[in-house]
């Protein structure tokens, strides 16, 4: 099929890439110039596993190209949309500037029977909105939200977990063949595709998001409980994640959640419903969001502590700036939070990334960055493990106690075992444990 991606940023480039590699003729269609000639180079604009391989095969096979011209849609037949929904700088909602100049810049090349895709992260009632406009020019719009992690986003566009359609009542039927021609490989292998209406699509990621987030702070209460009374969350976690209604998926206590997608959506989800006069109905969302801010906070408290209560002029490590492994994305990162911080609490910061220190220097120039570990650990007074990157896990803790001046870390994520740092000389204190 032809197809075409408006937005090549984290979404939309990962999605074209992976629907020319299932066989689609796919533009992608992009005004960030820079972005577009590097994608055409085959040069992802940001780290995402197995994605820089995808994209230059895709490209090799002619099926995939990159453009700034809107125009080169006219061919395409499925065109989707696949921009960013940023958090709005004066609230909490979401921003639809973006999906909706995408709409304005498809309508004049839209055709009878085309369909429009949205997959942008949106508030409820936004499809239908815009399905009256999409119908003005004889074609139809439909819902399909995304469901990608980062770090397996190429694996989760070419094999999802579920496949969810939003379709229009009196086109439903038409859009549901055309959708399941688009993600035919993935249905073949027993996907679970699920028909709903446009509301009902909307929900589905920030419900999603919310539960897991939900989770995340759920876990980190426990270990604000645990900290206080000599437990330990991970073993409680490991305990009650066996019980078959819980799960032990997303019950890791520490510096809790960031990126671009959990934090946004839950405040954006907490907005709508207020907007829908049902605030009361997710007002816990806002507990959930304290509670993981809070985790923050606390890491900054444990470096002091280590430190006998002064962080000024203290030499302090910081491992991870991304705000999970295998990305380098920094949006709303704890570790990077935690950093600044202690940067503007006087502390000297070395900081380490295998990815995320181009993105975090853009932002931060004020922070000291190193160019390995053990740069990283060279002198440190204590250090902090801030993403669990499996470099970091790995650690030897006589050899990392080598380099720095104060054996003292503090195990954010934890992912280390206490016994084997303690047995090296390490003061190491983890969260909720």
């Amino acid at each position: 099929m032809k197809l075409s991606v408006k937005g090549c940023g984290y979404l939309g480039a990962v999605h074209a890439a992976a629907m020319a590699s299932l066989g689609h003729e796919v533009v992608g269609v992009d005004p960030d110039a820079r972005k577009i000639a590097a994608l055409a180079e085959g040069r992802p604009p940001f780290f995402e596993p197995e994605l820089a391989e995808l994209l230059r095969s895709s490209l090799e096979s002619g099926r995939l190209t990159f453009t700034t011209d809107t125009a080169a849609v006219a061919d395409a037949t499925v065109h989707f949309i696949a921009v960013g929904t940023p958090q709005g700088a004066d609230g909490l909602g979401a921003d639809l500037r973006f999906v909706d100049a995408a709409i304005d810049d498809l309508l004049p090349f839209l055709e009878p029977g085309d369909l429009v895709v949205g997959k942008s992260t949106v508030p409820v009632g936004t499809a239908a909105r815009l399905a009256e406009r999409v119908r003005q020019t004889g074609a139809a719009l439909a819902w399909n939200p995304e469901f990608l992690r980062e770090g397996f986003a190429v694996r989760d566009t070419i094999a999802p977990d579920r496949i969810v359609y939003g379709l229009a009542s009196d086109t439903g039927e038409r859009d549901a063949e055309i959708l399941d021609a688009v993600y035919a490989a993935a249905l073949q292998r027993g996907t679970p595709r699920l028909t709903t209406d446009y509301a009902t699509a909307e929900l589905v990621k920030v419900a999603a998001n919310s539960f897991l987030a939900t989770k995340i702070s759920f876990i980190n209460a426990m270990a604000e409980i645990a900290e206080v009374v000599g437990a330990n969350v991970v073993e409680l976690a490991d305990a009650i994640g066996y019980d078959e209604r819980i799960g032990r998926k997303f019950l890791g206590a520490g510096l809790g959640f960031g990126g671009g997608c959990l934090p946004k959506d839950i405040r954006a989800f907490t907005a709508r419903a207020e907007e829908l006069g049902r605030g009361e109905s997710v007002v816990f969302l806002r507990n959930v969001d304290e509670i993981n801010l809070r985790r923050r906070s606390r890491a900054v408290e444990m470096v002091a502590e280590a430190l006998g209560g002064e962080v000024r002029g203290r030499r302090v490590s910081i491992l991870g700036l991304a705000f999970k492994p295998n990305s380098d994305d920094i949006r709303d990162s704890p570790a990077l939070d935690v950093a600044v911080t202690l940067h503007d609490l006087g502390a000297e910061i070395v900081a380490y990334d295998p990815e995320a220190i181009a993105n975090a220097r853009v932002g931060h120039p004020q922070l000291r960055y190193a160019d390995g570990v053990e740069q990283a650990l060279q002198g440190a007074e204590a250090v902090v493990l801030a993403t669990e990157w499996a470099e970091f896990k790995a650690l030897d803790p006589e050899a990392a106690g080598s380099l720095v001046a104060q054996r003292s870390i503090i195990d954010g994520r934890n992912v280390l075992v206490p016994e084997d740092w303690r047995a090296a000389g390490w003061d190491i204190r983890s969260m909720g444990r």
